[in-house]
């Protein structure tokens, strides 16, 4: 696994720095906006612009790959988010930064679906997990600390601006000169969301109202933390607590998957995060105690994404995992480019503090439609479940590469053949009897 991890560090170098980039921008922007008088509802539909891009980018940017390649897409791509954050600090206005979202969406679409498949591609099936937890663990803390640098500068400047642009910049540089084989590409079947709803309908609906909480978390997080009244370096702090919590939360939520099965920690996760969340809007806006919810909060909603993704996963075939994964990120990117306006839209009817009312409510409904589930259905016993891994916990970093379950597929396909082969050479034996 070192060895694995040493062999891939120009890009995992590569996307620390660009995830480091992505998390001070998108705080960036709330904190601007709400400076800039934009209005939260206002906010919130410039905030869903990134969602709506990445949405974009699931079915466009595949086709781009196979045509020009991982390495020419992944620097256009990588080019042109940098140049939308200079666009925004140069024509701050709500149409303008609403089209660059849309923009910077499109283009990180591109470069996780390079990224991962390279990843993807280095990694055997033994090893792909760990590799894959180490990259979202490497991504967390990139966004985590891209909180943090919103201190470096004041937000009514461009140097913050500037200086996401260049670490974008700068992290194509390890990338390019990365001796790694580009990994070959095939865009993607897909799954419909009926279909796989008749499959597993917690996945569906669970993976879409956690893409919502997941919206308003990164959309609406900075403008709730500014409008009650949190200077520049306590939004940073807000911000990355958040982060930190789903970050923290990830292995033990997962463990208690693998033990007990991943509805139940669903039910769990959503009961404790939506209790919380309702407590949340009573509480004092500053101390530790306050940090402590604010994380604990974002370690119990968070994780959901990888648990959905889990117990779809579940009663799917080895096929189906690769079809399926498409359909998951696009109903958690849908979701999210909703949950950013609904909730601006519910700050400003009720106030600030509809910001937890709203990932109250999201949560209550996932835990109720999981408790009907699991009267309609028992979890697979643990022997037969697959194995937790960490995942994206928002679309931002949404594992897009379809060849995830390649060496899975393959097995699947040996086997079978394994089976005729074996029934052919019975029903010969059995007409040499006769």
């Amino acid at each position: 696994m070192l060895q694995l991890i040493s062999n891939s560090w120009a890009l995992l170098l590569g996307m620390a720095l660009i995830m480091l980039g992505n998390g001070l921008q998108g705080t960036l922007l709330g904190v601007r906006a709400a400076m800039e008088d934009f209005g939260t509802t206002t906010t919130g539909v410039v905030m869903s612009g990134y969602f709506l891009g990445l949405i974009a980018g699931c079915s466009f940017v595949p086709k781009m790959v196979g045509r020009v390649g991982h390495v020419r897409t992944f620097g256009a791509l990588a080019s042109l988010a940098s140049t939308s954050i200079l666009v925004q600090a140069v024509f701050v206005t709500p149409p303008v930064w609403w089209a660059m979202r849309f923009v910077t969406g499109l283009a990180y679409a591109g470069i996780f679906i390079v990224a991962e498949s390279w990843l993807n591609e280095a990694a055997e099936n033994g090893t792909r997990g760990k590799l894959l937890s180490f990259y979202m663990i490497v991504s967390l803390g990139g966004m985590a600390g891209g909180q943090m640098l919103l201190n470096l500068f004041h937000p009514s400047g461009f140097e913050l601006f500037l200086l996401a642009s260049l670490l974008i910049s700068f992290a194509v540089i390890p990338i390019l000169l990365s001796t790694a084989r580009a990994p070959q590409f095939d865009v993607m079947e897909n799954i419909g969301i009926l279909k796989l709803y008749q499959v597993s309908p917690l996945g569906v609906f669970g993976m879409f109202i956690t893409g919502m909480s997941i919206g308003t978390f990164f959309g609406m997080g900075p403008v709730y933390a500014t409008d009650v009244g949190l200077s520049v370096k306590d939004v940073s702090f807000f911000m990355g607590t958040l982060i930190l919590g789903g970050f923290l939360f990830q292995y033990p939520l997962g463990w208690l998957s693998d033990q007990y099965g991943p509805i139940k920690v669903i039910i769990f996760s959503c009961v404790g995060g939506a209790t919380i969340s309702f407590l949340a809007m009573n509480f004092e806006v500053e101390g530790l105690l306050f940090y402590t919810i604010v994380g604990t909060i974002g370690g119990l909603t968070m994780p959901l994404y990888s648990l959905c993704c889990v117990h779809t996963n579940d009663y799917l075939t080895a096929t189906q995992m690769v079809a399926a994964s498409g359909t998951l990120v696009l109903l958690s990117s849908t979701g999210a480019a909703l949950g950013s306006p609904i909730t601006a839209f519910a700050m400003d009817t009720l106030g600030p503090q509809a910001f937890y009312g709203s990932i109250g409510v999201l949560l209550s409904f996932v835990a109720a439609f999981a408790m009907w589930r699991f009267t309609q259905r028992v979890d697979i016993v643990a022997e037969e479940q697959g194995d937790f891994v960490i995942m994206a916990t928002n679309p931002m970093s949404a594992s897009l590469n379809p060849n995830v379950e390649l060496a899975e597929l393959e097995a699947a396909v040996d086997e079978e053949i394994e089976k005729i082969h074996s029934s052919f050479e019975e029903l010969v034996d059995e007409l040499q009897k006769s």
